[in-house]
Order: structure tokens, then C-alpha cells, then sequence
């Protein structure tokens, strides 16, 4: 299917002043329509959408989890067509190949000449958003294509690479309890996906509003109120977002606490739950990502620096994906997110000052 591009122009300004604390608000502002945007459609859910655009702007892709009948799909698309950027949505079957997503070679006749040359003929992946439905229906042939795509933003047809547009996002959606005829996603791709987003049912008040809106009138339409140029922009705002020394610790501290098979860094002790239901911790992939995801929290929520707080606020979708549990915490009932609960209230913060320290208690607080 050929990707779509909404037709409304952008309706935000640029965010570019050269002033950060100016360029801060400006994002807020933008993002501020954006969320008004997707909630002309989308009841409730306001997590879930601070995360996915939160991976947006740190150039990384998302995979979101939930049962059926909670408007996974529904709510991609609607943020589709809040950016001014191509869409494609792919949705994956067992028979699903690797040509279906990335494209083919088909041969042309010159009818003038009479000359036979080969053509590449573009795949859906080539837009700026995929929608990747149910990506865990179909084999790892099929996978490996997208996992091509996901990491070197290329695909590779006939020997050649074929770049993919920029900016690219991967948005996947996966069912976590109908595990018949699925192929279980391996490690190295889950390691790609820079957060895994949990959807969760909503409560009476929001269903009351999502049934009263899916049975009336049509829902109003959607704009497009940000560019690939913004988006852009405030990729590199993100990036530029200072990060305390203390700060950058804390977060590497996170991770590697996860790492059960190797000491921890100076002479702290590692969290009892982790000792006793993790199987295998997060690489340095999860660092990485740990620190970009605080950065854009900080400048999401108009902070010109980041904070423990912010680190905190991301590390579950950044982490439950890569933190693999053992057979106690199944047999227990103990989840990734119960285990980075508990690493996140034993690890402490070590070298902020005192003013520094003072601020954290009050947030915590």
C-alpha cells in the first residue's frame, strides 16, 4: 500500500529560538497541540502518549503492548496524521515476506528499444512512520527484514541498499495473551525498540467517554501541527539538553545493577529481588537510551536540565523489554516492572550537592 501524507499544512512554529529556555517553551507549546490533536480521537491513555512521542523525539522506536479493543492501532494512526509525515501501516501475517514490506525488483521493457532493465519498486516501509500491527505474527525472515530497516534505516534488495526517508519510526503493536500461531519476538530485535509501551484498560469514567464518542456523531478531524523539519529541530534540542555528571552515574548505575553476573560499581549492594529473579540484565543499549529518554522528559516537561526524576519517570519502558526474569519470578508472579520498581527505590543517587539533593527530596516528596 502506498504510504499516506496528510494534506493540512503544520500549524506550529518552528521551534528555533536560539534562547534554550525559549526553544524549551516553544516545544511545550507544540507539544502541548499535539497531545490536544490526538485527544480529539483518543480518550484518556495521556502515558502512553508522552512515551511514544518521547521516542519519537529521540529518533527511536516503539513497541506498544496491550490486549485487543484498546485503540492501539487507532491511536498511531491518530498521531500519524498529527505530524506532517508519510504513513504506512503493514500488517503482519504468517505468510507475510520480506518483499511484501521492503519491495521487489520487477523487470521493465523499454518498448522504444526493446531493452529489458530492472526497476525497484518501493515497499510500504518506505514512509516516515510505520505502523507495524501485530509484528509478532509473522516469522523471523519476515522480522529480519524490518530489523534491517530499524537499525541501519536501509533496506537491502538485489545487493543494493535503498535509504529510507528521514526521519523514520518503527511503531509496532503487539497482543500479549493470544500466543497461538505467533512468532515471539528474538532478543536482538526487542533490543531495537527503544521503549515497550504498556496499554492498559480504561477506567469507568474514560470508558463511559470512549463509548458515548464510538456510538454518536464522527469524530472531529485531525491536524497536522508538527513538520519533519520540527521534529528535527527538537531531536536536536534534545540532544543538546545538559546532563549532570551525578546524573548520567544514576542512570548507568540503573542498568548495570540489572547485570547480575557481574559486581556492582563501588561497593554497592545490588537489590535482593534482582539477585533473586533476574536471568539476564540490560546491555549498554538500555544506557544509552535511559539517558536520551530522561532528556527528552526534561525538555518535554520545560526542564532546562535533567534530574534523577526524569530518569526514573522513563525507566520502566526502557527497561522491561531487556530485563529477562527466571523461572522464581514466574513461578512467584513477579514481573519486569515489579523487579524496576524495586531497582529504582534501593539504587540511590550518589554526587548531586546539597542544593541538588534538597530539590529530589522535595520531588519525591
Amino acid at each position: 500500500m502506498p504510504p499516506t501524507v496528510p494534506t493540512t499544512p503544520p500549524q506550529a512554529t518552528p521551534p528555533q529560538a536560539t534562547d534554550p529556555s525559549q526553544a524549551i517553551a516553544e516545544v511545550r507549546a507544540t507539544y502541548d497541540r499535539l497531545r490536544a490533536e490526538v485527544h480529539k480521537v483518543i480518550v484518556g491513555q495521556d502515558e502512553v502518549v508522552d512515551q511514544i512521542l518521547t521516542a519519537i523525539f529521540c529518533r527511536g522506536h516503539a513497541l506498544v503492548v496491550g490486549v485487543p479493543g484498546l485503540a492501539k492501532t487507532l491511536l498511531i494512526s491518530t498521531l500519524a496524521r498529527t505530524l506532517s509525515l508519510g504513513f504506512s501501516r503493514i500488517q503482519f501475517t504468517p505468510d507475510l515476506m520480506p518483499s511484501d514490506i521492503t519491495g521487489t525488483e520487477v523487470i521493465e521493457e523499454d518498448k522504444s528499444t526493446g531493452s529489458r532493465a530492472l526497476r525497484f519498486v518501493k515497499g510500504p516501509v518506505f514512509a516516515n512512520v510505520i505502523l507495524a500491527d501485530e509484528i509478532n505474527r509473522t516469522p523471523p525472515k519476515t522480522q529480519a527484514a524490518l530489523l534491517e530497516a530499524m537499525q541501519e534505516r536501509q533496506v537491502t534488495v538485489g545487493g543494493m541498499q535503498h535509504k529510507l526517508p528521514a526521519p523514520f519510526f518503527v511503531l509496532a503493536t503487539q497482543n500479549p495473551i493470544e500466543q497461538e500461531g505467533t512468532y515471539p519476538l528474538p532478543e536482538a530485535q526487542l533490543d531495537r525498540f527503544m521503549f515497550e509501551i504498556k496499554v492498559t484498560y480504561p477506567s469507568a469514567d474514560e470508558e463511559l467517554e470512549i463509548v458515548t464518542r464510538s456510538t454518536g456523531a464522527a469524530p472531529p478531524a485531525v491536524h497536522a501541527s508538527m513538520s519533519a523539519e520540527e521534529i528535527d529541530r527538537v531531536q536536536a534540542l534534545v540532544r543538546s539538553t545538559p546532563a549532570p555528571d551525578y546524573v548520567l552515574r544514576y542512570a548507568l548505575r540503573l542498568v548495570r545493577a540489572t547485570r547480575i553476573k557481574e559486581p556492582m560499581d563501588g561497593g554497592l549492594q545490588r537489590p535482593k529481588m534482582i539477585e533473586q529473579y533476574v536471568g539476564w540484565g540490560a546491555g549498554p543499549r538500555a544506557s544509552e537510551y535511559l539517558v536520551l529518554a530522561a532528556k527528552a522528559r526534561a525538555v518535554l516537561s520545560g526542564s532546562l536540565h535533567v534530574t534523577p526524576e526524569h530518569v526514573r519517570a522513563v525507566a520502566k519502558p526502557v527497561l522491561r523489554h531487556r530485563v529477562l526474569v527466571n523461572f522464581n519470578a514466574e513461578a512467584d508472579g513477579v514481573t519486569p516492572d515489579d523487579i524496576i520498581d524495586a531497582l529504582v527505590r534501593e539504587t540511590p543517587v550518589e554526587g548531586a550537592t546539597a542544593e541538588q539533593k534538597r530539590q529530589m527530596d522535595a520531588v519525591m516528596r
